[in-house]
């Protein structure tokens, strides 16, 4: 019988042995070019990614704020789709069969292929769980199923808005880890109130047994610091992609691919150093830290 390796599991047991929070940052495929993706990938792993986050380009992405719908939309205008992605992340699997790669988007690509070929061809890429915003546990239905087969971890969101039912839903259907949203809104909006983190994350391991990781809002190492005390993850998304869109703004096009690859690498270098440091005895979080 063929093994298929856990490799979330893996992931977050070594960041708790190096006593940590896992980091986990996302991009969004194809942005800024189709060929930047696995190269950004691999470069993001060497700058402590414990694992990734691929978001799957969809026209409409209503949980997303205006950084990530604009390169969503960019990837789009490429002609990037679902079936595009998978090939991405397969060909990140010739020489990385170890960072977990989670796919983020929203139901409708995945209907347009089929939940049973999408299952299928996401397994054989090497796919290790899905986040699908408008797949809600009570929605979910036989897709659950379906990723059970196909050892792919569905993973779900939790807000500050969700119900002790909601949450209690959750925690008997997730695998992979859970995703708490600190903040009520869309990606990369408002300020964070981490002491909330921290009582809202209680609420939830009474009845989540996974790992919770813990985003939006998260922009600064001194925030992810702070985040990764409380938080088995760091999920950071937002400024990563405003830094590299940043970085390549007004370059010519066989330029931009290079310097969004090297900014958002170094600038995740800053982050993961200080997610490193966060629970070294006597290290005591400023606001002065952060990434530059």
């Amino acid at each position: 019988m063929t093994q298929h390796p856990d490799r979330i599991a893996a992931a977050f047991a070594r960041a708790a042995q190096q006593q940590r929070a896992a980091l986990i940052p996302y991009i969004a495929a194809g942005n800024p070019l189709p060929d930047s993706t696995v190269p950004l990938m691999h470069a993001l792993v060497k700058s402590g990614a414990d694992v990734i986050e691929l978001g799957i380009p969809f026209s409409d992405p209503m949980a997303d704020g205006p950084v990530i719908q604009r390169a969503a939309e960019h990837a789009i205008a490429q002609g990037v789709g679902l079936r595009d992605v998978l090939k991405m992340v397969a060909e990140f699997r010739k020489q990385d069969t170890e960072t977990p790669v989670v796919l983020m988007g929203y139901a409708n690509p995945i209907e347009r292929i089929g939940q049973q070929a999408f299952a299928e061809q996401a397994s054989l890429a090497g796919i290790d769980g899905i986040l699908t915003v408008d797949y809600p546990p009570e929605e979910i239905g036989d897709f659950l199923t379906l990723l059970d087969q196909h050892h792919i971890a569905p993973i779900f969101l939790l807000a500050p808005t969700s119900t002790e039912d909601r949450i209690r839903a959750v925690g008997k259907i997730a695998r992979g880890y859970v995703y708490y949203v600190s903040l009520n809104g869309v990606t990369g909006a408002g300020n964070l109130d981490t002491t909330d983190v921290a009582t809202r994350l209680k609420g939830i391991r009474k009845h989540v047994s996974l790992p919770v990781g813990v985003g939006f809002g998260i922009s600064d190492a001194a925030s992810a610091q702070r985040v990764s005390l409380v938080a088995d993850a760091v999920v950071i998304g937002s400024k990563l992609i405003d830094t590299m869109t940043k970085a390549c703004a007004g370059l010519p096009v066989a330029q931009q691919s290079q310097v969004a690859i090297d900014a958002g690498a170094n600038w995740l270098q800053g982050i993961s150093q200080a997610i490193a440091h966060a629970r070294a005895p006597g290290h005591v979080v400023t606001p002065s830290e952060h990434a530059v």
